[in-house]
């Protein structure tokens, strides 16, 4: 008989920081092995439901523990199991598919302008806003609108521009209810798809951040991954490379269905629009995957120089680089097509939303 004084429930935005500053936590995901090799919270140990009465001496004594599953149901099964045996512990409510929309920020500044990176948690997607004086840009927002109003609200900033990289076929965006929302304008490259309105941009398109002072975010187009794929370039300060170039590979050429010509491309962007920037300057990707590590307070982002001595892909040659990006790619990411008819303006967005998005982000060469 398990005492229901012994379970507890915690918020994955509870969860959060513990992952970071708490040394007793151990978390138990119950999800069959399969589902946890999909998609896990780093640091996880993965003990089946059904094994886990067997398995209970495997679990610490002293640890704080937090249990884990797809939405909580599972996951309070276990941490009833737990609790006949006199051990306490935590359900993470709403599960895996809570931790999808959790998120947190951090901000930085680079000369006049201050960079605020939210990271979504649970999907390993990153977005911007970038701010000076009275005014900012967004870059690939998520649904999650309010977010990015109440940033701007507490920098006193106006939301004049939203701009996505490129067409995203991981996750859903919000550019366009954003706009609708603050009245920005929109900005995309229409070498992807689009099937709505937006200012076109060209290459070298830029938005000045502050009037008289010459720090300015211009769009730089690097096809590859997309045809349309943008980075955008704040001075010589950072970069927004979208699926372009990640902290740990570069973005994968293969969702169009034309994975040789855009792997020449990607390389070609690397090397002739990214590579030859400054060593210093720093990258900012779209996503980041389960090889980087997230801290609390520090920017998911690299040096550019870092980068070149760490990423073996950066230093092969065209036909190396090209075999390699087709021999490399796996799964794609989850309801992809879907979600890429909706970005493209081209089927509606229903009550699904969510369900379409769950899961990990897929757009890096693994």
């Amino acid at each position: 008989m398990s005492s229901p004084e012994l379970i507890s429930t915690i918020r994955t935005s509870e969860l959060l920081p513990l992952l970071d500053s708490d040394d007793r936590l151990y978390m138990i995901d119950v999800r069959d092995p399969d589902e946890v090799a999909d998609w896990q919270i780093p640091g996880v140990h993965n003990i089946p439901l059904v094994q886990l009465e067997d398995r209970r001496s495997e679990v610490p004594g002293d640890a704080h523990l937090v249990v884990i599953c797809a939405m909580g149901a599972r996951a309070r099964q276990g941490a009833e199991i737990l609790a006949s045996h006199g051990v306490a512990s935590s359900v993470l409510e709403g599960g895996m598919a809570a931790w999808a929309s959790t998120y947190d920020s951090v901000t930085g500044n680079f000369a006049e302008a201050t960079v605020v990176q939210l990271r979504r948690r649970g999907k390993g997607c990153l977005s911007y806003v970038i701010g000076a004086g009275t005014t900012c840009v967004v870059i690939d927002p998520s649904l999650d609108l309010d977010r990015y109003v109440r940033i701007a609200t507490e920098h006193q900033w106006a939301i004049t521009h939203v701009l996505d990289t490129h067409l995203h076929a991981d996750h859903l965006s919000g550019a366009r209810g954003l706009v609708a929302r603050t009245g920005a304008a929109l900005w995309l490259n229409p070498a992807d798809p689009f099937s709505f309105a937006f200012e076109p941009l060209v290459d070298g398109r830029a938005i000045e951040l502050t009037p008289g002072v010459q720090l300015t975010v211009a769009s730089v187009s690097v096809p590859g991954h997309t045809e349309g794929s943008t980075m955008y370039q704040l001075g010589d300060y950072a970069i927004f490379t979208g699926d372009t170039l990640f902290l740990e590979s570069v973005g994968r050429p293969d969702l169009a269905d034309q994975a040789e010509p855009f792997a020449h491309s990607l390389y070609r962007s690397l090397h002739e629009r990214v590579l030859p920037l400054n060593d210093a300057i720093m990258v900012f990707p779209a996503h980041y995957g389960a090889a980087v590590p997230v801290h609390t307070g520090e920017f998911v982002a690299r040096p550019l120089g870092e980068l070149r001595s760490t990423l073996p892909a950066l230093a092969l040659s065209e036909d190396e680089f090209v075999a390699w990006a087709i021999a490399s790619v796996k799964d794609r990411p989850p309801n992809y097509e879907h979600i890429v008819l909706v970005n493209a303006g081209r089927e509606a967005l229903g009550s699904e939303a969510a369900a379409m998005e769950l899961g990990p982000n897929r757009c890096a060469i693994a």
